[in-house]
Order: C-alpha cells, then sequence, then structure tokens
C-alpha cells in the first residue's frame, strides 16, 4: 500500500472524481445549510463530527431541552469547540418556548449569549404564541446580537395548522427579521409538516405553503429520512437547506447533495438525458 505523508490540505479525491452536480457550495454558504439535531454528543464525539464533517455542517442545534442538562462549563466549551469550525449553535425551539411560559424571554436570551450561542430558535411547536408574541422573541434575539431562525407547524400530528395560516407566519417572520424560516419534521418525519404518517412528502402542501414566496432559499426543511433529503433535493436542487439531519448521516447527506449516491445520481442522468434512466 502506498503510504503519502505531508500532503497539502485537500479532499481525497481532488482533481481525480468531478461531483456530478457541480452547483453544490461551499461555506461560507448563502443557501444549501446542512443543519444537525444533537440529542447528546459528548465533547469527544463533537470534536470528532466537526473533524470529519465540519465543511458540510452549517448549524448544530442542541435539540429541545437538552442544553439544560449539561454542566455548564463543559457546555461552554462544546459550544466554543463547535464555533472553532465556522458553525453555529443554538439551543431547541422547544426549550425558548418553557422560557416564554414562565415569562423569562429576556433573562433566556441574554444567558444563550452569555454561553456562546450564536444563534437562537423561535417556535411555537407546543405552546401558542401571537404574532406579537413571535414578534417580540425575534427582536429580542436579533437585538442581543444571535442570528433568528423561527419554526412553523406544531409537533403533535393531530393538529394540522392551516398551510395559509403557515404561510402568514414565515412571511410575518422574515419581515421582522428571521434570517430562516423551519418548517417542523421532527426527529420522526412522520406525520408532521409537508409529511404523512408513513414519511412520504405531500408535493402540494410544499406548493402551496411557498406560494408567492419570494425567496424560497429562506426555507429550512426538516428532514430526518433519507426519503424527504432526496426529494427536497430533486425539487430545489443541492442547494436546498435541511435540518435535522442526524450527526452519523452528515456525509450520506453531502452525497446525496452531491450527485455521488445513486438516487440522486439518477436524478442527475434523467436530468442529462431528458428521460428516465433505464434498470
Amino acid at each position: 500500500m502506498r503510504i503519502i505523508e505531508n500532503l497539502p490540505p485537500a479532499k481525497a479525491w481532488e482533481g481525480i472524481v468531478t461531483d456530478p452536480f457541480t452547483q453544490r457550495s461551499t461555506k461560507p454558504r448563502q443557501c444549501g445549510f446542512t443543519m444537525v439535531i444533537d440529542k447528546g454528543l459528548g465533547l469527544l464525539e463533537t470534536e470528532s463530527l466537526l473533524e470529519l464533517a465540519g465543511d458540510y455542517i452549517d448549524y448544530i442545534k442542541l435539540a429541545f431541552g437538552t442544553s439544560a442538562l449539561y454542566d455548564r462549563a463543559l457546555l461552554a466549551k462544546k459550544i466554543m469547540l463547535i464555533r472553532s469550525y465556522n458553525v453555529d449553535v443554538y439551543p431547541g425551539g422547544t426549550f425558548l418556548e418553557v422560557a416564554m411560559l414562565q415569562g423569562r424571554l429576556e433573562r433566556f436570551v441574554a444567558h444563550t449569549v452569555d454561553l456562546g450561542f450564536t444563534a437562537l430558535e423561535v417556535s411555537d411547536g407546543t405552546i401558542t404564541l401571537s404574532m406579537e408574541k413571535r414578534k417580540r422573541a425575534i427582536l429580542t434575539g436579533i437585538g442581543a446580537g444571535l442570528k433568528v431562525i423561527t419554526e412553523v407547524g406544531k409537533k403533535d400530528s393531530s393538529i394540522k395548522p392551516p398551510l395559509a395560516h403557515l404561510r402568514d407566519q414565515i412571511g410575518h417572520d422574515l419581515g421582522m427579521g428571521a434570517s430562516h424560516v423551519i418548517v417542523e419534521g421532527r426527529e420522526s418525519g412522520k406525520g408532521v409538516g409537508v409529511y404523512d404518517s408513513n414519511g412520504g412528502v405531500i408535493f402540494v402542501d410544499i406548493e402551496e405553503l411557498l406560494a408567492n414566496l419570494a425567496d424560497t432559499n429562506a426555507i429550512v426543511w426538516e428532514t430526518p429520512l433519507k426519503n424527504q433529503q432526496e426529494s427536497m433535493i430533486a425539487r430545489f436542487g443541492p442547494d436546498v437547506n435541511l435540518g435535522n439531519i442526524p450527526p452519523q448521516e452528515i456525509l450520506a447527506v453531502e452525497s446525496l447533495r452531491r450527485g455521488l449516491r445513486g438516487d440522486t445520481l439518477r436524478i442527475y442522468l434523467e436530468r442529462m438525458s431528458h428521460q428516465p434512466v433505464g434498470v
């Protein structure tokens, strides 16, 4: 086996094989974000993840209220590590919902900054926020110097807000200065948002949700399942914003984006030939 030492930094196959989807952007990205859902990675696991795949991660969300369970010094160290790889990091939206229920929005946001987080998620997946309260939360986060991402949709699959209402929320949040709006998909990807009970994508709901939206790059689709990732890439291209990606799936998702996986290589070939690829 040939041992290669002292090589300059480069991807392992650079100059040998070209990505089929060559339009995939690199960091710092204006679109095509990948958000990782972190449900409890240790410091060493986080460092290993970032060393391997930091180039393909834009946001790490410490899911739901998990950040409340960390030792403060360990949490600050983990946040610093994440930021050193030019990755934004934020606590889960459900945790902010708890703070708002307790009337502690301003204290929560100030502590978010003190701990070193770079972003804030404003959601009402479980509670209900009026447009005025959403506005207050968004502006409080922006005023504190945080990137504000909001989320629309409910976590309870029995509650289906009208798409027109979600569309109004998206327009409202972006108008208030939110950088992006997440469409709820949970970590299961089933029976919520634009997904049916089996995790299939309801494309007619997507088109209705995006009707008259000037910039579809402002939307982040939570896509924990492979078929959802593939469907969004097929619909919007490799630079679609994808969220709730499990840490162990980062390279697999990036391969989908670049056409380096059979599912999206087929899409590339179909577009090149303008006809379905035979089996």
